[in-house]
């Protein structure tokens, strides 16, 4: 028979909940309770656990040989209070290991202290949140640095490239005139040469002028970046680039026996400033009798103007690029010469002089321009005539001065690095610096062709275009005078050094026999050549092809207000046409 299990007396706890504090007095002597039951009181925010489990079986000793309390409670050491003992539970109580206790160390987690003057202190202290567009500039300030630094590293790395080269992309310029094959080359010069060169020559004499002149608007030494003008058109007025021997005054004073050497402004300008060339260019040199006639070709360099030509920054390679040597070339050359006329005071008051213009027929509307025919003392028995070119006067202390007019033209600030329109009222002298970095040669030409004309100012305007991809419409931004011997100085331009220069050549070709040379400026090195030609040379055979049509500069009809624009022309079109017929 099953033997029945007696629950006992339960005490009842009038106070609460579990047994009373003493059960002494209620509990009956022959209870069946066991005495000394450790009962474990919570709170609420304590996880319940087990009270009891009589199914555990470990041997105390072994787990705790010591006999050290697994627990904080003072009946803990018997073994009979083992069901009672969580301590060695690391499954139930993964915190109650032992071994943790020894390696438990307090540590400290307040934040160090930050220092009171340092630089978080100082600029971010009670610093607002910044706006949100500030943070888009900023990000647009990173990205343009990037690009900035992207673009150095690509200038960087073409250098070094082309650190083995002397001149920038030398290989890729072509000579301005084909080299044929039954040419005789006679003579190949340095420009190494050139600079230990000196000649004095005395003060030249006028023997002729011709054309007339109109007075200079003093207006536009006023403009500035702000109040810019819109660059004209001269449709109407006629421009002439003639070569020496197809002037006619020059071959009146060859056959009166006036000198010995005959050439343009333009041609002893190429010749003084050579060194400071890195295009090719080319001059015809003809020996008559005793007498020696430096010529231009038609259609030669020789009529357009450089742009760039001494920087470092590489130009575009395709010739139909509006900012191609090319393109730019004849952009530059139709910029010289209607800034030249609209700078002008056009009432048709005119300084006249000896003769009317020798290039002109009757009735032609001329652009303002005198020729000065001036003759130079070489040596005893040689003399040096030239025609020099001055595009306007200007009355100065109840005197005439001839002034010089020439455009600087800005076509894409990217390439120079220089924005004409934030830095010509701040910084002009960066901006004039600048030009004299990537533009040496032409500054240096028009500098010695103001010295040859004896101009008394040379004024340089800074012509920009509109947009940078628009090569049609430009603005005159600033316009600035210089004494030319004044500027000759500040560009390093040595006037002994420039005649010494030509009377080394003119003192060569004299000792060639009668007959046509070129002398060619070499393509990629630092040298010209001289070459012995065909008599037929250039005639015919060797005109440069005419340009496409769209190539050919053409000012629209319209501007962008729909109002017909001032007839003005872009003499270069109408000087390749012609040179083609």
């Amino acid at each position: 028979m099953v033997g029945v299990f007696e629950v006992g007396a339960v005490p009842f706890n009038p106070d609460g909940w579990g047994p009373p504090e003493s059960t002494s007095a209620t509990t009956p002597a022959t209870t069946t309770l066991p005495l000394n039951v450790p009962f474990a009181p919570f709170s609420r925010s304590e996880k319940l656990g087990r009270i009891a489990d009589f199914t555990r079986s470990f041997a105390s000793s072994n787990a705790n040989p010591s006999n050290r309390p697994s627990s904080g409670k003072p009946g803990a050491a018997n073994p009979s209070d083992a069901p009672f003992d969580f301590s060695l539970d690391l499954e139930a109580f993964p915190l109650a290991n032992p071994d943790d206790d020894s390696s438990f160390r307090l540590v400290d987690a307040k934040p160090p202290p930050r220092p009171k003057f340092g630089p978080k202190w100082r600029f971010n202290q009670h610093r607002p949140q910044l706006p949100q567009r500030r943070d888009e500039e900023v990000e647009a300030r990173k990205r343009e640095a990037e690009k900035e630094r992207a673009r150095r590293d690509r200038l960087y790395n073409l250098n070094r490239s082309n650190q083995n080269q002397t001149r920038r992309e030398a290989a890729i310029f072509k000579s301005s005139v084909d080299i044929q094959p039954e040419w005789n080359m006679l003579d190949q010069i340095p420009f190494s040469t050139f600079s230990k060169l000196s000649f004095s020559v005395p003060e030249p004499e006028d023997l002729l002028l011709c054309g007339a002149l109109e007075y200079y608007d003093r207006s536009f030494d006023r403009i500035t970046p702000k109040n810019e003008r819109r660059l004209e058109r001269f449709k109407n007025r006629n421009f002439f680039k003639v070569t020496t021997t197809d002037d006619p005054v020059i071959r009146r004073l060859a056959n009166e026996d006036k000198a010995t050497v005959f050439a343009t402004d333009t041609i002893l300008a190429t010749l003084m400033c050579a060194p400071r060339s890195v295009y090719s260019w080319d001059i015809v040199i003809q020996r008559v009798g005793n007498k020696l006639f430096f010529d231009k070709r038609d259609g030669s360099q020789l009529d357009l103007l450089s742009v760039h030509e001494t920087s470092q920054e590489p130009l575009p390679e395709a010739k139909d690029d509006i900012n191609s040597a090319y393109s730019l070339s004849v952009e530059a050359a139709y910029i010289n010469q209607n800034f030249s006329q609209q700078v002008l005071v056009r009432d048709g008051n005119k300084v006249t002089f000896d003769e009317p213009n020798p290039f002109a027929n009757e009735g032609d509307e001329v652009a303002s321009v005198a020729y000065r025919y001036r003759r130079w003392k070489l040596d005893d028995d040689m003399y040096l005539v030239a025609r020099c070119e001055v595009q306007s006067v200007v009355e100065l202390n109840k005197q005439k001065s001839f002034l010089t007019l020439n455009a600087l033209n800005e076509f894409d600030p990217k390439y120079s690095g220089v924005d004409w329109r934030q830095k010509l009222e701040t910084q002009r002298g960066a901006v004039l610096a600048t030009e004299l970095k990537n533009n040496a040669n032409k500054l240096a030409k028009w500098t010695a062709q103001a010295l040859l004309a004896s101009a008394d100012l040379m004024k340089l305007g800074y012509v920009s275009r509109v947009h940078p991809r628009d090569h049609f419409n430009h603005v005159i931004l600033a316009v600035v005078g210089y004494k030319p011997r004044d500027f000759a100085a500040q560009i390093n331009l040595n006037t002994n050094n420039m005649w010494g220069i030509v009377k080394s050549i003119v003192d060569l070709c004299m000792k060639l026999n009668e007959g046509k040379y070129v002398l060619v400026k070499d393509p990629s090195k630092p040298q010209v050549r001289i070459y012995e030609v065909p008599a037929d040379a250039f005639e015919n055979d060797y005109v440069e092809e005419p340009l496409p049509e769209e190539e050919q500069v053409q000012p629209p009809t319209e501007d962008a207000e729909g109002v017909e624009a001032n007839s003005t022309t872009n003499d270069v079109e109408d000087k390749e046409i012609e040179s083609q017929a």
